[in-house]
């Protein structure tokens, strides 16, 4: 029953926004062309960028994002924090549904097909997949029992199946440019915009955080070097200097530019041996700590005994010179 149990606050009150969209569209149907992103639409009435993310129209749908929500926002929000987790799901909302819009009306002025302009799209999808790479990032190599595969295929995974199921029925098509567009902007904020309070650094500079780390081992070598250069692009330098002091410890401590958080989470081992370095090195000092201190007591005593046998010695000496 613990698995039902441990919700946020944060979590229950986006379900409720959630499932009373839902419900919205359900008894008043023209709010679909107030709420959901509808292109040919979405110049008056721009709030529907904001809006359409958070509006189900089907029964699945709603279902789906409420129990995503609810099970990975109970792990992403405590290591984020709730004004950074919902940080991230106003800006990969809006981002994503900036780009859909802009998707289909590059595809109507290709195809001159006006089913891209008056479409409803709607859905919170888009942010599912952008807390999917989230997991990704904190537990990589979490094996999850019940797909037997490791914890930072599910975004890749996501997706693949969303292609496959694009071509079997035409509502799934519907919901890749959303499912692909939150993965992506989902990886830019983590891996550049993401702040870290700790380390008062911006993003995730690491190579298993990489963008190439979606793709299967055999695609790598045709993907980094892509990669590569688009990030340097936006970055600039920003990743080769990340590069340079990260990792790097002294004394268990890690240097300034390291992330003792992320390290943590994907190097258990290399964390454990620092812990117990840690210890051994706080145990040592502690031991000559005080055997310093004993040595200064020491001497202090002797000191104070030898002024109390010269005080002793003075009158004695005096008393002998009258003699």
């Amino acid at each position: 029953m613990s698995i039902f149990t441990g919700f946020t606050r944060l979590c229950k009150g986006l379900a409720v926004v959630l499932i009373g969209g839902h419900i919205v569209v359900q008894i008043l149907p023209s709010a679909v062309s107030y709420l959901a992103l509808i292109p040919a639409k979405t110049i008056p009435f721009a709030w529907n960028l904001i809006t359409a993310g958070y509006i189900e129209q089907s029964i699945y749908g709603v279902v789906i994002s409420t129990i995503g929500l609810l099970f990975i926002g109970k792990l992403l929000e405590p290591i984020w924090g709730s004004r950074e987790f919902l940080k991230f799901i106003f800006v990969v909302n809006f981002l994503t549904s900036l780009c859909v819009f802009t998707t289909a009306i590059s595809l109507y002025y290709i195809t001159r097909q006006e089913l891209y302009l008056y479409l409803p799209i709607s859905g919170f999808e888009g942010v599912l997949a952008g807390f999917l790479v989230g997991i990704k990032q904190i537990i990589p190599d979490q094996e999850l029992s019940l797909l037997k595969i490791k914890a930072k295929w599910l975004p890749s995974l996501a997706l693949l199946v969303s292609v496959v199921l694009s071509f079997i029925t035409t509502e799934s098509a519907s919901y890749l440019p959303t499912l692909i567009f939150g993965t992506y902007i989902g990886w830019i904020y983590l891996r550049y915009w993401q702040t870290k309070p700790e380390t008062k650094l911006r993003g995730d500079p690491s190579d298993e955080f990489a963008f190439y780390t979606f793709f299967p081992e055999f695609l790598r070598p045709v993907i980094a070097p892509v990669s590569t250069i688009f990030e340097r692009m936006i970055c600039g330098k920003r990743s080769e200097t990340a590069d340079e002091t990260r990792g790097y410890t002294l004394g268990g401590n890690v240097l300034p530019g390291s992330d003792p958080i992320e390290s943590s989470r994907r190097r258990q081992c290399n964390v454990e041996t620092d812990r117990d370095s840690f210890s051994n090195n706080q145990f040592w000092s502690v031991l000559v700590n005080s055997r310093e201190k004993g040595a200064r007591a020491l001497e202090e005593r002797l000191a104070e005994r030898l002024a109390a046998a010269r005080r002793t010695e003075e009158p004695q000496n005096d008393a002998s010179e009258n003699v």
